[in-house]
């Protein structure tokens, strides 16, 4: 039964050479996830309290404390071959840690893929109508679902589609809303709205993607060098922070407001349909392909048992459309974003033991050799649990600089401490049944 629901997509084993992508390939996604609909609200947010001049060094300061993270992860990802949850087993976590991180990633993403698809029906509502709220919202997610089930490969194909068309259909949008207003007076122009620090809007860019970040992995292991990361980072990154989000900055000087995702979506009606269509399913299916790579790894951890990706990425989408058509969602919004604080410091964590530390480099690099996965792990290492967590309180307390960072510079370095006194120390091991062959559920 499970076979036949999409592919596994090396969900718990490493991705061999033969299946790996261009650096292309993997750029067009990383863009995609960037440039969302999401990012224009950014730049709106960010241009109603900044100037132009402003608003774009926020930007270069975010995007270059973005790039730093996801390449850095990313490098992990690519040599490793592993999904981020399964390489949190051997970076730090052990088996237990690893568990909590897919669960948090698998709960935090079905989240925002349900909002993602609410958000959506909202707009298909306003636009074409047709069908109620709740029944778009279950269509978009099925399709989105549909898509993720079928693997990378798909998902790459997607890609190839819906960003041009994106790209295309938002140049539009904004040719035709700036074409009355003179493109010199708006970049000289003072904000709109209330100011903004550079400190805050630096803070909105970086915390904006800090979550796609941490989970670079489940999309590098698709690539082929630390080349291609670096290269599909910038590229990705770059462009979709400046080309999206200055454009957003823009809008909100032309318009005087921040709600610019509205004045694009509805200004130039058929067109601002196609926008909704193309930056949600683009965004979305990363949402849920994440979702079901965490849950996989949940699943193997706790109960000993190879769960097939296609049949939980399925399960999670609809029960993902499902939460989204009942219209329940937005009651979980402030428990996914206080999720969002957890985040930062696994990226952290990770970074100090694979380069720094090396507590169990050495596992993964003997078994790399071997083109499988170490063959047994850690089950809990509890100095890193209490720097994850010591960590994930300085970013939601501490109110100076920007807490997204702060948090995963902490974990950074108290994890370096930690393993230069011994402190880091696994309890248990458990030996990794995903590498030999096991009853799949």
């Amino acid at each position: 039964m499970a076979s036949s629901v999409g592919v596994d997509d090396y969900a718990l084993t490493r991705v061999p050479d033969s299946a790996r992508y261009s650096w292309w390939s993997v750029a067009i996604q990383r863009f995609g996830q960037v440039s969302a609909l999401s990012q224009f609200l950014l730049g709106a947010t960010v241009g109603f309290g900044m100037s132009f001049w402003q608003a774009f060094l926020a930007f270069t300061l975010g995007s270059v404390i973005l790039e730093l993270i996801t390449i850095l992860v990313g490098v992990i990802g690519m040599r490793e071959g592993l999904s981020t949850s399964m390489i949190a087993r051997w970076t730090g976590f052990g088996r237990g840690g690893s568990a909590l991180i897919g669960l948090a990633i698998g709960i935090s993403l079905i989240g925002w893929f349900g909002i993602q698809s609410a958000v959506s029906a909202q707009g298909l509502v306003s636009l074409i109508g047709g069908l109620p709220e709740w029944a778009w919202a279950l269509v978009f997610g099925l399709v989105v679902t549909a898509i993720v089930v079928r693997g990378f490969h798909s998902m790459a194909w997607t890609a190839y589609l819906t960003v041009p068309a994106f790209l295309i259909l938002v140049g539009w949008s904004i040719i035709s809303e700036l074409s009355s207003h003179d493109f010199g007076a708006l970049v000289s122009s003072a904000p709109p709205g209330p100011g903004l620090s550079l400190l805050e809007g630096t803070t909105l860019v970086a915390g904006g993607f800090i979550v796609g970040a941490v989970i670079t992995p489940d999309m590098t292991r698709f690539n082929r060098s630390t080349g291609d990361v670096v290269k599909q980072t910038l590229v990705g990154i770059t462009l979709g922070e400046y080309v999206i989000g200055m454009a957003g900055v823009l809008l909100a000087h032309a318009v005087k407001t921040a709600e610019i995702t509205t004045i694009v979506t509805s200004s130039v009606g058929w067109v601002g349909l196609l926008i909704v269509i193309a930056g949600t399913i683009k965004i979305n299916d990363w949402n849920l392909y994440s979702s079901g790579l965490g849950v996989v790894n949940f699943i193997g951890t706790v109960s000993g048992r190879k769960a097939h990706r296609g049949l939980i990425t399925a399960v999670l989408g609809v029960v993902g459309s499902v939460l989204a058509a009942a219209g329940i969602l937005g009651a979980f919004s402030d428990f996914l974003t206080l999720l969002g604080v957890a985040f930062p410091p696994i990226a952290g964590i990770m970074v100090a033991e694979y380069f720094v530390v090396k507590k169990w480099r050495g596992e993964l690099e003997a078994a790399r050799a071997k083109g499988t996965v170490p063959e047994d792990a850690p089950v809990w290492v509890p100095a890193t649990i209490v720097v994850w967590i010591a960590s994930a309180l300085i970013g939601k307390f501490v109110d100076w600089g920007l807490p997204s960072i702060n948090s995963l510079v902490v974990a950074f370095v108290l994890y370096v401490i930690a393993g230069k006194l011994g402190l880091v120390r696994g309890i248990g091991r458990s030996r990794t049944a995903d590498a030999d062959p096991v009853p799949a559920l």
